[in-house]
């Protein structure tokens, strides 16, 4: 059977809210979540020398960058499409 794309939307959809439904949403997501907090750790000590306390606090900062980058392209974004709307 071969499903349009259409389909394939609502059938994911479906699939979706049946999994969340039946399981808590933090855990599915747990190890996502990890390596994506984890790669500021790795960025901020490649070679993994330093403290433990001094890598947390540089990823920290790197982490902070990073999402201050995504609001800064967003609020670009938004501009943007405002401005082509007059």
């Amino acid at each position: 059977m071969s499903f349009s794309a259409t389909d394939r939307q609502l059938v994911g959809r479906l699939g979706a809210h049946s999994m969340h439904a039946r399981n808590d949403p933090r855990e599915i997501t747990s190890a996502a979540r990890a390596a994506f907090m984890d790669r500021f750790e790795r960025e901020a000590d490649p070679e993994g020398i330093l403290d433990p306390v001094e890598r947390a606090r540089r990823a920290g900062h790197l982490r902070k960058a990073y999402f201050a980058r995504m609001a800064l392209k967003s609020a670009q974004a938004r501009r943007r499409r405002r401005e082509s709307a007059k």
